[in-house]
């Protein structure tokens, strides 16, 4: 575990599928990954939720987090963040409540919003729409990009498809807070039918996973968190524009609940640290390629080798897409990269940081996690 004067470190874990891999060698090498971040003293072991990428193999991330909690020990695990318009209340109860039932006090959940948008002009919910000022800004050291425009008027169709196959549609996220008071519902026995029954969901009730809500920006996410007393998840990898205004929005909200009486804030960073700046240079290639195909709709690719991301060069409209992920990821040796995080924990006043690592090899994702903790003094 992490000593307590430092700032407690976690892991955010896509299972990107590298070039030359195969959806199961990722998912292996996700569980690997669980083992060295628990001995390296990280806190937590989170899990995305992403479909239908070919470079991504984390879809199923309650499965996953089962997998990666029965090869570990003591290390939380969890998911950030389960979307919650891809499912309905109880399947999440329930699936999450059998991980609670087996894995007492180390089970943690995270409610994300992410669906499609009301209309093409639209943004998708927790996609930071461009301001008037696109203006790249420092805040307190902390570089805060202008917004990108993600998707162009078409929704592209990998996202109508998996609307399609997943059951969702136009303003469903409106039932956010609804499904999330329902879901905590059948954990503490609050839940009723619209008929005031009572609901008796085995395994979920009587346990006690540790609830989040995830956001990019100050919006419904950001609000909900305050207004329930429930610790918040900032994006700053995902969307760093909104990175700053989000946390302020969620403690401008914040009403002490009875698990949590102040706010608690956990920010996410993508990181990649080698033994010198130079190899962590060569190694954070492909790293544009890779947020290009999620950016642009067609989805995450396979992470290219170094060398191979050398023959797959994006244009100028492409590199402008990715520019604030590429420009926010924070990669070097590991006092660079601590130096950095600093400055991140400094700017949003997190209680808790929260690692991504992307590289070609496993090998090197492990290393990088390896040599931060070290740094860091975990």
């Amino acid at each position: 575990m992490p000593k307590h004067s430092v700032t407690p470190l976690s892991v955010l874990d896509l299972s990107p599928v590298s070039a030359g891999q195969t959806p199961g060698d990722a998912l292996r090498s996700t569980l690997a990954l669980a083992g060295v971040a628990e001995a390296a003293g990280y806190s937590r072991y989170w899990l995305a939720e992403h479909h239908l990428n070919t470079g991504v193999a984390g879809s199923a991330p309650h499965i996953l987090a089962g997998l990666v909690a029965s090869a570990t020990k003591t290390i939380r695990v969890g998911t950030a963040a389960t979307l919650l318009g891809n499912y309905r209340p109880l399947q999440i109860a329930e699936s999450i409540g059998t991980l609670a039932a087996v894995f007492p006090d180390r089970v943690d959940l995270g409610f994300g919003r992410s669906g499609p948008p009301k209309s093409p002009s639209d943004p998708a919910p927790g996609v930071v729409p461009p301001t008037d000022t696109p203006d790249d800004r420092v805040v307190d050291g902390l570089l805060i990009p202008a917004p990108r425009p993600i998707f162009g008027a078409v929704l592209p169709r990998k996202f109508r498809l998996q609307g399609e196959l997943l059951g969702r549609f136009p303003g469903d996220t409106d039932n956010f807070e609804n499904d999330v008071q329902d879901i905590i519902g059948f954990f503490t026995g609050g839940y009723r039918t619209k008929h005031g029954e009572e609901v008796t969901a085995t395994p979920a009730l009587g346990q006690s996973p540790q609830f989040w809500i995830h956001g990019s920006t100050a919006g419904p996410s950001a609000r909900l968190a305050g207004k329930l007393g429930l610790p918040f998840g900032a994006n700053y990898h995902v969307a760093p524009a909104g990175v700053l205004d989000s946390i302020a929005e969620y403690r401008a909200h914040f009403e002490p609940s009875a698990s949590l009486q102040e706010p608690q804030v956990i920010v996410s960073a993508d990181v990649l640290v080698a033994p010198d700046e130079h190899q962590a240079q060569r190694l954070a290639r492909g790293y544009a390629q890779w947020v290009h195909g999620i950016r642009s709709g067609q989805g995450a690719i396979p992470y290219p080798s170094p060398e191979d991301a050398l023959d797959l060069p994006l244009d100028a409209d492409a590199n402008d897409l990715v520019k604030d992920r590429v420009d926010t990821r924070l990669v070097g040796d590991p006092h660079q990269v601590r130096d950095k995080l600093r400055t991140l924990q400094r700017a949003t006043g997190a209680q808790e940081l929260l690692i991504t690592t992307i590289a070609h090899d496993p090998a090197d994702r492990q290393s990088s996690y390896q040599l931060l903790a070290e740094a860091w003094g975990l």
